[in-house]
C-alpha cells in the first residue's frame, strides 16, 4: 500500500557516494515513508565531482531497470515524486586543514573504480538541465537546504548527514536561527565511542574528514546558541559495524553470478541494477575480504533505516532523549576534547582488541562474570598509576552511557538481520 504524501518524511540527504552511499541513497528512493526533498554533495570518500556523477549513475541504472522491468516502477517510490529531488553541490573542503579521502576503500571514482571496469555504466549525458528525476542546480547546496528548511513546515524535515559535517556547520554558519528552530531532525552516521576507529586508532572516516564541523556542532563553544541536541541522532560504528551483508549471501539471493573483479559482473541476463550493485560491490568485496571479514558493513544504510523509522517529532523535550520507535533505544554521551595527555593505542590489529561493534564495558563485564583467564590486564581490571591532579574528579552517579545531556548516539535497533531483509526486499525485490 503506497504512504499518503502527507505522511512521508521529507528528508535533505548530505552525502559523499561513496558506495555504501549509494546503497543508502537506493534504499532512501524505495522507501514510500521518505520524500527526499535534496541530495547535497560533499567531499569525503572520494572528491565532490565524483560523488555527483555517481548520483547521476544511480539514477541511469534505475531508470534503465525500470525501462525494462516496468513492473519494479513502484517498488521505487522516491523515482516519481511529485516534486524533482533537486542534486546540488555542497562544500569541497573541510572547514579547517587539508581534504581527506577514502579511496583506498571507494577507489578513485568513488564505486570500486567501475569508470574503468565498467564502462558501460558511466555517465554520459551532458544534457543534465532535462533530467527526469532531478532538479541539478548551480546554486550551493548549503543554500539549497537553508532554503528547503525555511520554506517546508517547522520541524518536519529530517536531514540526514552521511558524509562529513561540514555542509551541516556551514549551513549552522549560514542562518543559525532558521536551522535550530525549523529543522526537525539531525540522523548521522558517525564517530566511533567505545570502539577502534575505521581510519586512525581511534577515528572513523566521517569525523576525521572535518573533525572542527563536528566540534562546532557537537561541542559547541556556546552551547546557548548550538543545534538543540535533543534534535540530534547519532549512529557511530559502535552501532552500525555490526549491521552487514554478508557477499555468499548477496550471491544467493541477489546475484548468483557476482564474485569479484576476477570474474567482473556481465549485463547479459542480470536485472540493470543488479548489475550495477554487482559491478561496484566486486571490488568491496575483495578488500573486505583482505580485512578478514567476507561481508559489506551497512554504515550509512542504518541510517537512513533510522530516518524511516524515526521521523522527527514536533516537539522534543529540552534535553531529553529523542522520541524513537519501538526497537530502538539511544543514551546520551557527553563529547568533549578530553584528550590531553592520553596515550592511544591502536587496537585494529591488537589480539586483545574488542570485536567491531562491541561495547568495551559490556565486554569486559562479561569477561569479569565468567572469571575469563587472559595473559596481561585489560583495560578495565589493570590498575592505574597514582598521579596527582590539579582539582580533585567531579563525582557521579550516572553511568556515562546514561549521564543526563549529550550527544543521543543509538545503542539498539531492531538488528542486522531486520536491516538486510528491508534492503534485499525494498532494493532488489528479494522477499524472504
Amino acid at each position: 500500500m503506497a504512504t499518503p504524501a502527507s505522511t512521508r518524511t521529507p528528508v535533505i540527504i548530505d552525502t559523499d557516494p561513496g558506495v555504501d552511499d549509494v546503497l543508502a541513497l537506493l534504499l532512501a528512493l524505495a522507501s514510500p515513508e521518505l520524500e527526499v526533498l535534496a541530495i547535497i554533495i560533499s567531499f569525503g570518500n572520494t572528491d565532490r565531482s565524483s560523488s555527483h556523477l555517481n548520483v547521476l549513475k544511480t539514477y541511469q541504472a534505475l531508470a534503465r531497470h525500470v525501462a525494462q522491468f516496468p513492473e519494479d516502477a513502484s517498488r521505487f517510490p522516491g523515482l516519481t515524486p511529485q516534486r524533482k529531488t533537486i542534486l546540488a553541490l555542497g562544500v569541497d573542503r573541510p572547514l579547517e586543514g587539508e581534504i581527506h579521502s577514502a579511496q583506498y576503500f571507494h577507489g578513485r571514482d568513488g564505486l570500486g573504480d567501475i569508470t574503468t571496469r565498467h564502462p558501460d555504466l558511466d555517465y554520459n549525458d551532458a544534457n543534465t538541465a532535462d533530467h527526469p528525476q532531478l532538479d541539478i542546480v548551480a546554486t550551493p547546496g548549503v543554500k539549497v537546504a537553508l532554503e528547503l528548511i525555511k520554506s517546508e513546515p517547522a520541524r518536519t524535515i529530517s536531514y540526514l548527514a552521511l558524509g562529513p559535517l561540514t555542509n551541516l556547520a556551514t549551513l549552522l554558519r549560514l542562518d543559525r536561527d532558521a536551522v535550530c528552530s525549523r529543522l526537525g531532525r539531525v540522523v548521522c552516521m558517525g564517530g566511533a565511542l567505545d570502539v577502534p576507529g575505521n581510519t586512525t586508532a581511534v577515528a572513523e572516516f566521517n569525523f576525521f574528514a572535518d573533525p572542527f564541523a563536528v566540534k562546532e556542532l557537537l561541542v559547541p563553544s556556546d552551547p546557548g546558541h548550538a543545534f538543540p541536541l535533543e534534535r540530534f541522532v547519532l549512529l557511530p560504528l559502535d552501532i552500525t559495524t555490526p549491521h552487514e551483508l554478508s557477499f555468499p549471501h548477496y550471491k544467493a539471493a541477489v546475484d548468483p553470478a557476482f564474485e569479484s573483479t576476477a570474474s567482473p559482473s556481465r549485463p547479459e541476463g542480470k536485472a540493470p541494477l543488479v548489475h550495477f550493485t554487482s559491478s561496484f560491490l566486486e571490488r568491496t568485496r575483495e578488500i573486505m575480504v583482505g580485512f578478514g571479514k567476507d561481508a559489506m558493513e551497512l554504515h550509512d544504510i542504518a541510517a537512513v533505516w533510522c530516518a524511516i523509522a524515526n521521523p522527527p517529532v514536533k516537539d522534543e523535550d529540552e534535553g531529553a532523549l529523542p522520541a524513537l520507535s519501538a526497537g530502538w533505544k539511544a543514551a546520551q554521551r557527553k563529547l568533549g576534547e578530553l584528550t590531553r595527555g592520553m596515550l592511544v593505542v591502536d587496537r585494529r590489529d591488537d589480539q586483545g582488541a574488542y570485536a567491531p561493534g562491541s561495547n568495551r564495558a559490556e565486554v569486559q563485564a562479561e569477561l569479569e562474570r565468567h572469571h575469563f583467564p587472559h595473559a596481561g590486564a585489560y583495560e578495565s581490571t589493570a590498575v592505574p598509576a597514582p598521579v596527582e591532579v590539579e582539582s580533585p574528579p567531579a563525582v557521579t552517579n550516572q553511568d556515562a552511557t546514561t549521564q543526563k545531556g549529550g550527544v543521543p548516539c543509538i545503542t539498539q535497533t531492531p538488528g542486522s538481520e531486520a536491516l538486510v531483509q528491508l534492503l534485499l526486499e525494498r532494493v532488489w525485490g528479494v522477499r524472504a
